[in-house]
Order: C-alpha cells, then sequence, then structure tokens
C-alpha cells in the first residue's frame, strides 16, 4: 500500500540512502561567515554578528526588535516572565505541541492549563478557548482569574504547529478581551505568515527556534520578538546575566540567565537567514508535489495550509483513518530507512502534567492518533 509513496519520496530526494525527517542545510556561504566568526575571536555572546542577526531578523518579520538566545526554550521561559507570568499563576496552551511549551510554563513555577486545538489549523482553538474562558474565567480588576482553581491567568500560548498559523485574529480579539497577554510560541513557522503578518508578531511577544531541525539553523538558537522596545531592552538585560554596562566592572543588578546566543551561532544564523527565501521556496515545491500525490490516494489525508495563511511547511503531516493505520504508515517507512513519526504525546497524557486542568480535548486526541509527519528538508540544491 505504501510503496508509491516509498518510491515517490526517493525520486524527490534523488538517494537509496537513508532519508531524515529533516536536516539542515549548508552552502559556502554558511561556513565563510562561521570562519569570519572564529578569525574575529568573538565566538562567545559579544560579537557583530549577535547584533547584525538581531537586526536582520526584526527587518526580515516587520517587527521592531528581535532579542536572540541560546535556543528557542530559554527564550519562551523569559518572554513568559516578561508578560507577567508569575510563580503560581497559570498558562492557557495547547495539549498538541512541543514538550518545549509546557516546560516553559513550568520553569517560571506556573501551570499549564490546556485547551483543544483546530482540525484545521492544528492549532489553538480560539472557539474552545473563548468556551473555556466563559466557564471558568472572572475578571478582577485588570486581571483575569480561574474560578475553579482561584489562580490568576497570566498569559495565553499559541503554537503554530508545523509552521501551520493558528487563528491569530480570534485569539488576539480574545486575549484583548480578558485583558491577558499572548506569548506566541512561533518556533516551528519562521516564514509562515497569517493575513499577511509574520507568525511571532502578532503577541505581545513572540518566539522563534533555530534548532538543527528547523526551517534555518545556527546549530541552537532562539529569538524574542516584540514591538515593545521596553520589553526588549529588559530580554536583553535578563538574558545577559543582568550586567549592568560598565567597562569593566562586574555588576549585576538582579537574577539574570546567560542565554545570550554566542557570537559563532549568530554568524550561521546570519548566512542561513540570507538563505531563508529559497529555502521557503524549495520547500512550497515540496508541499505542492505531496499535495498532488495524495489525491490519489484513499488511506489517508495531505494536511495543507489553513485558509488565509501562507505557511512555512516546516514538516509536511498526512492525516490516516486510524491509529492502525498510522502505525502501519510508521512501520513500512521507517523499515524502508525513510524516517516518518508521529505528532507528539498529547501534554496532559504526560505524568508530569497529568494533574493540569484541561478542556475538552477531542480534536487533539482525535490527531493525535492519526497524524505521521513525512520527510520535509530543503533539497541540497537550494
Amino acid at each position: 500500500m505504501y510503496s508509491e509513496l516509498i518510491t515517490f519520496i526517493r525520486r524527490w530526494y534523488l538517494t537509496d540512502d537513508f532519508i531524515p525527517l529533516h536536516e539542515p542545510r549548508f552552502k559556502k556561504t554558511d561556513r565563510e561567515y562561521v570562519l569570519d566568526a572564529i578569525d574575529s575571536t568573538f565566538v562567545s555572546s559579544v560579537g557583530e554578528y549577535v547584533n547584525r542577526f538581531e537586526r536582520e531578523l526584526a527587518a526580515y518579520l516587520g517587527a521592531r526588535r528581535a532579542v536572540v538566545t541560546v535556543n528557542g526554550t530559554a527564550a519562551l521561559g523569559v518572554a513568559l516572565g516578561l508578560a507577567g507570568v508569575k510563580a503560581g499563576d497559570e498558562v492557557i496552551t495547547q495539549p498538541l505541541t512541543f514538550v518545549a511549551t509546557a516546560n516553559a510554563i513550568a520553569h517560571n513555577n506556573a501551570t499549564p492549563v490546556f485547551v483543544d486545538v483546530n482540525l484545521d489549523t492544528l492549532g489553538l482553538c480560539p472557539d474552545a478557548l473563548e468556551a473555556f474562558l466563559d466557564r471558568n474565567g472572572e475578571q478582577r480588576g485588570k486581571q483575569t482569574f480561574n474560578k475553579t482553581t482561584g489562580r490568576p491567568i497570566s498569559a495565553i500560548v499559541p503554537m503554530h504547529t508545523f509552521g501551520h498559523p493558528c487563528r491569530m485574529d480570534r485569539l488576539v480579539a480574545l486575549a484583548d478581551q480578558w485583558n491577558i497577554p499572548i506569548v506566541e510560541d512561533a518556533a516551528e513557522s519562521l516564514g509562515s505568515s497569517f493575513l499577511s503578518h509574520h507568525c511571532g508578531t502578532f503577541g505581545q511577544l513572540g518566539v522563534l527556534s533555530f534548532n538543527g531541525n528547523k526551517t534555518i539553523t545556527c546549530g541552537g538558537g532562539g529569538a524574542i520578538v516584540t514591538n515593545d522596545d521596553k520589553l526588549a531592552d529588559r530580554a536583553k538585560h535578563l538574558t545577559t546575566t543582568a550586567k549592568l554596562d560598565h567597562p569593566w566592572e562586574y555588576v549585576h543588578d538582579e537574577i539574570g540567565y546567560n542565554y545570550r546566543m554566542p557570537n559563532l551561532n549568530a554568524a550561521l544564523a546570519c548566512a542561513q537567514l540570507g538563505q531563508l527565501d529559497g529555502i521557503l521556496k524549495d520547500k512550497r515545491k515540496l508541499a505542492t508535489a505531496y499535495s498532488d500525490f495524495f489525491k490519489g490516494v484513499s488511506w489517508c489525508d495531505y494536511f495543507s495550509e489553513p485558509r488565509g495563511c501562507t505557511s512555512n511547511y516546516w514538516l509536511n503531516a498526512v492525516i490516516t483513518k486510524d491509529k492502525d493505520q498510522r502505525d502501519a504508515l510508521l512501520k513500512a517507512t521507517n523499515d524502508s530507512g525513510i524516517m516518518t513519526r508521529p505528532i507528539w504525546q498529547l501534554m496532559p497524557d504526560l505524568k508530569m502534567y497529568q494533574g493540569c486542568q484541561r478542556g475538552r480535548l477531542k480534536n487533539a486526541r482525535w490527531l493525535q492518533e492519526r497524524i505521521v509527519n513525512l520527510p520535509s528538508s530543503a533539497r541540497i540544491d537550494v
């Protein structure tokens, strides 16, 4: 049943060797920039490539500021604190996400609350969020509390699954209505947009990742994105160990984090950002080819970008008829040397989050039993 798909993938990547799910692509420019950083001897968190990447990333996104960090999880944890999340608070997010989303909330000593996703975006569902807040929310002055637990709800974290944008217009409207800041987990969605606005720029703060498996990479790396200069300045201060600016003294005015992106990584990030448009173009060609292939297939549906969205197609996905078929597809492809994977386990099914409040997770559970990710690397000739 799956032999035609296996043949299609091998022909696309022109190899009989192992095909990974998503691997980085490097060109001559990447090596040149990294060697330049090495030659400068500025390879740690001070260096011109750090400043350059922050400027160029903000410009690409149409955002006022970007503050780069060692990874996306660090960026999200700091962004939540900047949004006002405190120990004992609650943060609403989705159950269908990578564990880093929930972990960043827990790192702030806050508790995640899980609200269902949309079938057509795979991200946080505005209808489910509205129903949850109507049932559980209570506004006291300028803050919203959870009537069930008595705790403040201090942030909402939508995540753009596989690079497919959430319905941010409605999510932002609901967040404004309930006076809850949005911290946008755009870790997977660099290059994706909703209603012509880049993912990561809708909330008070947005977060990106440049991990080794992302659309562009610098090995690790993340970024906090905002249009608020005060928040950006504070992000930079906190992620630089809260060190006061001085030519030689080491004075720190609060507990900070050693989270700044090293110049060596930033050099690679600058080179990769310059190639992003070509990578996105090639990934869209692959998405179109997958879409055309699956039009003649009865055992699954290809997941295409939601209405009003331009997706980066970070990871291509199909939705099988049931869990048994999902598992059969995973076995057939992986046995043939083609890496595919299921979507993540739902967060409230993990032992550390089983006690967290959740809404009805009908859509998330249905998707979790059926989604398979397919090889999605840009080709080497990008």
